[in-house]
């Protein structure tokens, strides 16, 4: 029996390997195409895998093996993080930080208090079954959580970098901030609305905590990562040596902070972008190559990986037995929080958007209306992060016991699928509408062509950690000696910052833990 259930763990990991090259064979080839993305061929090759299987298995099941969120989270999750946070582009990331900041974090938690209350005012006139106060916040976590994968595989970064810079940015955060919040939530198990001041003080206390304490513990361990490298000098003697160890670091930022209680989303992409500005510049240019690209292919393996389960769990029988009497239901529950994400979206993106362009000087800053409805329609996908949350919270050891649990996942891997394969086809012909520049670059392919040149393949990783383009140190130096240290934070708060960091970067930092110092 043992051997026998070995052969066949074999056999399905085998076939989803083909799975996974099939992917990526048959995404290259359609890498022009105008409404298709690598996402959308994902779920549909797995969409199609399902049906087979459940068609060769008379009716038994549609997967090969069964989804296992702990599997996500600590194995095809953190790949994906860190290589987020290590490839960031650093100037644009904290020029828009403050901007960044305000559609991640307080634009996550207005569309989590609009989607929550939102569901537990419809679910009312809707037949789901008992679901408590704790369960609808999980909802609206779950439905907050964003997954920017198929408009950043058209945005252009070269010629749109500010949208691009705040998509992803965004994306990032939201992630960190909704899993963090979701952390949250499960430790207080809130089962009632009504809610004393002490559990409310408790619970933004928890909050920041997280958010600070997993921050410290990435920087840490980047850091240390980063004296590791430049004292042993690993590339003396073996390159082999010194991709391990950013490797296993990298994953260790992560692992640590769930052993801790924190967030490892937050924590690995803080530590990919400090390993990015220290520990990359202390190997050797073959190894920085090796890293990159590296860290790079996991990612895009592990992102493939999660939507070819998506389409093949689609078609899970054990779900549909429950809510197959109640087909309507379900279609009206899954409509409602499609609805739901598109008004909570709305509700955040554009006053926000438009606060943070009051702060802004010259028009090339301003966040325009098409930007911002750029900005809108990259959030209304849900993907990984979602499907993932609503397992741990609606299912028990992958198996789902409770119609209304069943009618959640359901509706949840609806409103993924449908986001991916309508908005997410749909995102290509809004660019090229919204972005007159992209369809004449298309049309003319004049696209840049990736290119192995030194010089563009370290891009981005070799600027400082707080550039945002536009200033440089002897202007800061001249209006510094003019005016108080006060009065000019005040009036150009990023160039002070990026001024002073740069001289404790260059004078203290860089001598202890590596990187070339920016004069």
């Amino acid at each position: 029996m043992v051997l026998e259930a070995n052969l066949a763990s074999v056999h399905a990991i085998s076939l989803f390997v083909v799975l996974l090259c099939i992917c990526i064979l048959i995404g290259h080839l359609l890498e022009k195409t105008r409404w298709i993305s690598s996402t959308i061929i994902d779920l549909v090759i797995g969409f199609s895998t399902g049906a087979i299987i459940l068609y060769l298995s008379k009716g038994t099941s549609s997967l090969l093996f069964k989804f296992d969120e702990q599997l996500f989270f600590n194995y095809v999750l953190p790949p994906i993080i860190f290589n987020a946070g290590f490839k960031v582009e650093k100037k644009q990331f904290f020029h828009n930080f403050t901007t960044i900041m305000l559609l991640g974090a307080i634009g996550t938690l207005i569309s989590f208090i609009v989607i929550s209350q939102g569901a537990q005012q419809l679910f009312k006139h809707l037949d789901v079954g008992f679901l408590d106060f704790g369960d609808f916040l999980a909802i609206g976590v779950i439905f907050a959580a964003t997954d920017s994968v198929s408009i950043l595989q058209v945005l252009k970064q070269e010629e749109t970098p500010l949208v691009y810079s705040l998509v992803f940015g965004e994306s990032v955060v939201n992630d960190a901030t909704s899993v963090v919040l979701f952390n949250v939530i499960q430790k207080f198990k809130l089962t009632t609305t009504v809610v004393g001041s002490t559990v409310a003080r408790q619970f933004v206390g928890d909050l920041v905590y997280l958010f600070v304490a997993s921050t410290f513990l990435g920087v840490i361990i980047g850091l240390v990562c980063a004296y590791v490298t430049k004292k042993m000098c690993f590339g003396r003697h073996s390159s082999d040596r010194e991709i391990a160890v950013m490797f296993l670091m990298a994953y260790l930022s992560y692992m640590m902070a769930i052993l801790f209680n924190l967030s490892g989303i937050l924590s690995s992409f803080v530590c990919g972008i400090i390993m990015s500005h220290y520990a990359w510049h202390n190997v050797t240019a073959n190894s920085r190559v090796s890293i990159k690209h590296g860290i790079a292919a996991m990612s895009f393996v592990a992102e493939t990986f999660i939507f070819l389960y998506v389409g093949m769990d689609a078609l899970d029988v054990e779900r549909w037995r429950f809510v197959l009497h109640s087909l309507g239901t379900c279609v009206r529950v899954s409509a409602s929080l499609l609805g739901l994400v598109l008004v909570s979206r709305a509700a955040f993106v554009f006053p926000l958007s438009f606060l943070a362009s009051l702060t802004r000087r010259g028009a090339a800053e301003k966040i325009g209306f098409r930007h911002q409805i750029l900005i809108w329609w990259a959030g209304l996908i849900r993907g990984s992060v979602s499907l993932a949350l609503a397992y741990h919270q609606f299912t028990t050891s992958a198996l789902t016991q409770k119609r209304e649990n069943a009618m959640l996942i359901t509706s949840t891997i609806t409103v993924v699928i449908f986001s991916t394969l309508v908005f997410g086809m749909l995102t290509k012909p809004l660019v090229w509408v919204l972005l007159p520049s992209s369809r004449k670059v298309d049309n003319n392919n004049e696209s840049p062509e990736p290119t192995t040149s030194m010089t563009t393949l370290l891009g981005d990783l070799g600027l400082p950690l707080f550039s945002n383009g536009k200033d440089s140190k002897v202007n800061m130096t001249c209006n510094l000696a003019r005016r108080s240290i006060l009065r000019t934070f005040i009036t150009t708060p990023s160039s002070t910052i990026h001024f002073y960091w740069r001289k404790f970067d260059n004078s203290v930092m860089r001598p202890v833990f590596g990187g070339n110092p920016v004069r």
